[in-house]
């Protein structure tokens, strides 16, 4: 009862800070369910979709399938320690909040309800004219002896081996949407084998970080094997738009980590800092005419400065962390069958959730210590990110500006800066920011009917902006 009441105060406090109307009435709907909550079975977002989530890790490393013991052992080493799981949980969650929509009314393409799909034949695939190309997600299109390398006469376990079968349980939640929540959570742990290097962390989940339980090399190595095998697996769905937004997903991640080492709006130099030594950016010689994009701003007052941070801060936090989540929730959208407004819905969903995610994330750097969060706290200014709360007091405070162009590196640099996010409510005015991008993800969820599983999705974007890790 103390839990519903905690609940119910913190939707009232969500009210107070709304927006916009729609925003009102979806913070008062989750207060009144939390009150006078309809008849369910669950007691938490993951009982709704448990037998998936429990059997999570053992499909990725069906799907990982390495014949090198290392490699495998590397691969699936974050795997083995308890992560949140948000990722393939939104995807499984919103896939059977989507089922409950009428089928006829989702039409926009023949749902694949058995795992198979109506192609013709590819030209030299195994098969006559009436078997599809591969068939499932598990088939593949080229021989296995071209994939795998395999030799007949080899006596070693080819290297990537061929997925197993994917089990078929709930019967709304599709199989390719079940598989789509494992390559997303690949795809996730591959970033966080690479963040870790880039980042040094020592830590992460609770226990060594892949680069100091093995090697730099090796974590690197092993994240990009992560994302080849997830590269196959999002192939074998066969569906070209869900390929498109899976395939971008890896990109983005790439394009926010290099937003976050090289802030050209804060620092407009050419150079770069590579283990403590300066060198000068290489310039282009024109041979590749690449386009040139403009993050820089010049000869501009405070306020526009610092406006322009925050979009570039949240631009990077959105490919960082946001991208994966709503382009994996439209993805779901468009396996199921949904109508373009729909689609949209639930990727705006998921930029939102995502964005509030990485928010609290923002935040709670400042605020947790190590072994609350499972990996290195107050990280960010000893890396030299500039993240929401210290934004929000170089708002105030212009000659922060100093100190977030050199990265916090010199003395006394860290502690100035912690001192003026207490000063200046960095920390609150974060947490509003969140706040305001919780509701926003409520009210996307409203274009969809109610169930166990929406309510679920109403829980758990709640419970991203209270956590404590």
């Amino acid at each position: 009862m103390l839990q519903i009441r905690r609940r119910i105060l913190t939707a009232r406090h969500l009210v107070r800070y709304r927006s916009f109307p729609s925003t009102f009435n979806t913070a008062v709907e989750t207060a009144e369910k939390l009150v006078h909550p309809p008849t369910t079975t669950f007691q938490d977002p993951f009982s709704i979709v448990s037998h998936e989530m429990s059997n999570l890790a053992k499909s990725i490393a069906n799907l990982i399938g390495s014949g090198h013991p290392i490699l495998n052992r590397v691969s699936s080493y974050y795997f083995e320690a308890e992560g949140k799981n948000v990722r393939p949980l939104i995807v499984l969650l919103l896939s059977q909040a989507i089922s409950y929509i009428p089928i006829e009314q989702r039409n926009r393409i023949e749902i694949d309800f058995q795992d198979v799909t109506n192609q013709y034949h590819f030209k030299g695939t195994p098969g006559n004219k009436e078997t599809v190309a591969g068939k499932s997600v598990d088939d593949s299109i080229s021989p296995l002896s071209i994939l795998h390398g395999i030799n007949p006469k080899v006596i070693l376990d080819p290297l990537s081996k061929p997925m197993d079968k994917l089990p078929v349980k709930d019967q709304r939640i599709l199989p390719k949407q079940r598989r789509l929540a494992e390559i997303v959570e690949m795809i996730h742990t591959a970033s966080l084998l690479h963040d870790d290097v880039i980042d040094l962390s020592d830590s992460r989940r609770g226990r060594p970080s892949g680069n100091i339980a093995f090697t730099n090399k090796m974590a690197v190595l092993a994240g990009d094997f992560l994302l080849g095998r997830a590269s196959v697996a999002i192939a074998r769905l066969r569906n070209p738009e869900v390929i498109e937004l899976l395939s971008t997903t890896i990109a983005n991640l790439v394009e926010g980590e290099f937003m976050q080492l090289k802030n050209t709006v804060i620092s407009q130099d050419d150079t770069i800092t590579n283990d403590g030594e300066r060198k000068n950016i290489p310039q282009p010689t024109g041979k590749v005419p690449t386009k040139q994009h403009e993050y820089s701003i010049n000869q501009v007052d405070h306020i526009t400065n610092v406006d322009a941070a925050f979009e570039y801060y949240l631009h990077k936090t959105y490919l960082k962390t946001a991208s994966l989540m709503s382009k994996s929730s439209r993805a779901a959208a468009v396996l199921s069958g949904c109508q373009d407004e729909i689609i949209d819905q639930c990727y705006e969903f998921g930029r939102n959730l995502g964005l509030c995610f990485q928010i609290v994330d923002d935040m709670l750097d400042y605020t947790s210590s190590d072994s609350t969060i499972g990996k290195p706290s107050q990280a960010d200014l000893k890396l030299g990110l500039a993240t929401a709360p210290i934004l929000f007091a170089w708002k105030e405070e212009p000659k922060l500006g100093e100190l977030i162009g050199r990265k916090f590196n010199q003395p006394g640099d860290i502690e100035i800066a912690r001192r003026a996010v207490e000063k200046y409510n960095g920390l609150e005015k974060t947490r509003l920011m969140a706040q305001d991008y919780c509701h926003r993800a409520l009210g996307n969820l409203r274009c969809l009917p109610e169930s166990d599983a929406r309510s679920a999705l109403e829980l758990l974007t709640n419970s991203v902006l209270t956590r404590s890790k």
